[in-house]
């Protein structure tokens, strides 16, 4: 019986394995059975080279659960170890013997899972004590047993095997015994190991019988040795595609397409993506890509592999060339890491252009479902967004779809303003903006709908590629304005009619809480609506923008800022506006002079560098002069509107057309309409 300590370069490296060398405990059962299938696959290669003549018989990997002994065992029948090979790839640890082995068969050893040499010693982060029983495949070995306790100190003697191959043995510790129940188990087993490239059975298949579950006499297999990522995409029909797809992702809805993945330089790369249908429910979900290393899961946590909008995406990468820590759960990042995401996103978009141009009808059909896709991808990724650009389709509320030189085409002689700019109008919801939509189209113009999660971004983005152009929301200003081909016409108000007007209209809109409104008179056409609610562009995309961010929001607390835009060529603005000037006018002349007067101070002493003490008290009586007759005036407009309600009404209606007028206030004025009309 041999003994010894373990080549190690600190004093005891168990308690390093447990806390900080895997970041999950159950990572333990993925490594002894890759290295198992690693066994297998040595023999099978060794075979394919002539230096093993024997028979390979069944090559398989068994996991075996036996609660009552409080053991866990992983068994293979592959290529075993000798006790200068125990010595060598045990007793020395991080000396990897898939490493060796690669080093000598690197031609043709692809296959080979292991890298590190440390796979093994993730037993003792669930086990007090290892054993491994062993049989080499060279002719003459004997049988190895090797034994360790969690310690540094371990023993090594002849074994009892009697089949070539190598036996696992792990005494599962009081805090492990989770990992004693065979349904936790199988679950770890379908998770790391179902698509690895040797057979991995656990126990064997159930039927139901006599009123409960029994084991049948069949093996139950776990995986499936040649996942469809592995074949060439000439053996495959649309239905193993989608049958792999229902596979993975049980109870989802059927994907849109699909891209395979298959290159051998500069790097190893095989996988198969589906696009699965994204609408309004943005969710980056980060686990819907999984990533293989050689058949064997590695994590579902891709950052750096792919692309962020990439992770919208479902499917599975495999690649042993994607360099991993020592447990193989995190990416680090590395150029190579960096080309195979450049490869990823470039064939990503190859595809869609593929796909475009071979049946351009049915990508329009496709594209409000992926459209989110690449928008986000266009957002996010320079490269790809420059892709991008040549499938990429807007959507006019007509349903009428246009890659973006097409529509350029079709816009540019009616929707050029008088600086030359291209006006692109949109809305983001043609029910809610329908009126403003309906004036842009009687006018000849066509209005985009853009009413996606990540749009108001997106516009943004389009003014940046596309020369000469602006867009603009459909409701950002009156129809006449929002594409301007002459200077705004002046209302030419009185400043009388000013003051009272711009109060008249102001007593309905303060009603509507969280919102600002801003009175303006405009000489619009005459059939255009006596008032119109628009938003500043600017204003509403910021606080859009910022309200995605909420660390950012600046402008989240701020109330939503209206134009009330008063058309003064409207008729009723017309007779409103003499009605109020012929009952209202008289009163309040001596009123504004005040507020001019005082206004006119005001200024003159605002100009002065330095003031006086007399000048001080003079701005601050002054001050209380302009707000006493200003309070006048409104309290005299107040009066009048009480008697006269058309001013309510039309602002009520333009507050209705945008969705302001609610409760209470929409009662009132379904009221005061019942009573208008009697």
């Amino acid at each position: 019986m041999q003994q010894g300590n373990i080549g190690v370069t600190t004093e005891n490296i168990f308690p390093v394995i447990k806390k900080f060398l895997y970041s999950d405990h159950e990572i333990f059962l993925r490594e002894l059975v890759s290295n198992a299938v690693d066994a297998s696959q040595k023999l099978r290669a060794l075979a394919s080279f002539g230096e093993f003549t024997g028979e390979l018989g069944k090559l398989d990997v068994r996991v075996t659960v036996d609660k009552e002994a409080g053991t866990l065992t992983v068994s293979d029948r592959g290529i075993g170890m000798t006790s200068e090979d125990v010595d060598k790839y045990i007793n020395q640890i991080a000396f990897s013997g898939a490493e060796d082995f690669l080093n000598k068969y690197k031609d043709t050893a692809a296959t080979i899972i292991g890298h590190f040499g440390l796979g093994f010693y993730s037993a003792f982060m669930v086990a007090d004590k290892v054993v491994i029983e062993t049989l080499s495949y060279k002719d003459g070995a004997e049988a190895v047993r090797w034994e360790c306790d969690g310690s540094p100190v371990y023993s090594m003697g002849k074994g009892s095997r009697t089949e070539r191959g190598t036996d696992i043995i792990l005494y599962i510790d009081k805090d492990s015994a989770e990992f004693l129940d065979q349904k936790r188990v199988d679950i770890l087993l379908r998770k790391y190991c179902r698509f690895l490239p040797v057979p991995v059975i656990a126990g064997k298949e159930q039927e139901w019988k006599d009123g409960k579950w029994v084991d049948t006499d069949r093996d139950l297999v776990i995986n499936s040795t040649e996942p469809q990522w592995m074949k060439k995409p000439s053996e495959l029909t649309d239905e193993d595609y989608l049958k792999f797809y229902r596979e993975l992702y049980p109870g989802n809805e059927d994907p849109l397409f699909w891209i395979h993945l298959n290159v051998d330089y500069p790097f190893h790369l095989t996988g198969i993506l589906y696009f699965p249908k994204i609408r309004n429910n943005f969710d980056i979900n980060k686990n819907r890509i999984q990533l293989y290393c050689n058949q064997v899961f590695v994590t579902d946590s891709v950052e750096g592999v792919v692309p962020e909008f990439m992770q919208l995406m479902q499917g599975v990468i495999d690649s042993p060339d994607i360099p991993l820590n020592v447990s193989r759960s995190y990416l680090q990042s590395d150029t190579a890491v960096k080309k195979i995401s450049s490869y990823i996103t470039k064939k990503v978009a190859s595809r869609l252009d593929e796909l475009f141009r071979a049946d351009r009808a049915d990508f329009e059909k496709k594209w409000d479902d992926i459209r989110l896709f690449i928008v986000y991808g266009m957002l996010t990724d320079e490269k790809f967004c420059e892709a991008a650009l040549k499938f990429t389709l807007l959507k006019d509320t007509e349903g009428h779809y246009y890659t973006l030189d097409e529509y350029k085409t079709l816009v540019e002689a009616a929707q050029t303003d008088k600086d030359g700019k291209i006006v692109y109008l949109y809305a983001t919801d043609a029910t809610a903006q329908y009126q403003y939509i309906k004036s842009a189209t009687d006018r000849g113009y066509n209005v985009l709908l853009l009413d996606g999660q990540l749009d108001n971004h997106f516009v943004s983005l389009l003014e940046q590629k596309l020369d000469n152009t602006t867009l603009v929301r459909v409701d950002s200003d009156v129809i006449d304005n929002l594409i301007r081909r002459a200077d705004r016409a002046a209302a030419n108000l009185t400043p009388t009619q000013s003051a009272i007007l711009t109060h008249l209209f102001e007593i309905p809109a303060k009603k509507v809480e969280k919102c600002t409104f801003l009175v303006q008179f405009e000489a619009l056409s005459p059939e255009v609506e006596p008032v119109v609610l628009t938003q500043n562009e600017f204003m509403r995309r910021m606080k859009e923008m910022t309200a995605m961010n909420p660390g950012m929001n600046i402008y989240g607390d701020l109330p939503d800022n209206y134009n009330l835009v008063v058309n003064t060529e409207n008729q009723l603005v017309k007779s409103i506006s003499a009605k109020a000037m012929e009952a209202i006018g008289p009163k309040v002349d001596d009123e504004l002079k005040v507020v001019d007067e005082g206004n006119t101070r005001l200024e003159e002493i605002g100009k002065k560098k330095e003031l006086t003490d007399d000048d001080k008290k003079a701005r601050t009586d002054t001050e209380a002069e302009v707000a006493e007759a200003r309070k006048r005036i409104g309290d005299a407009v107040a009066e009048y509107a009480a008697t006269a309600p058309e001013a309510s009404q039309i602002v009520d209606l333009a507050l209705l057309a945008n969705g302001l007028l609610r409760g209470a206030d929409l009662s009132t004025f379904i009221a005061r309409s019942y009573s208008l009309m009697k």
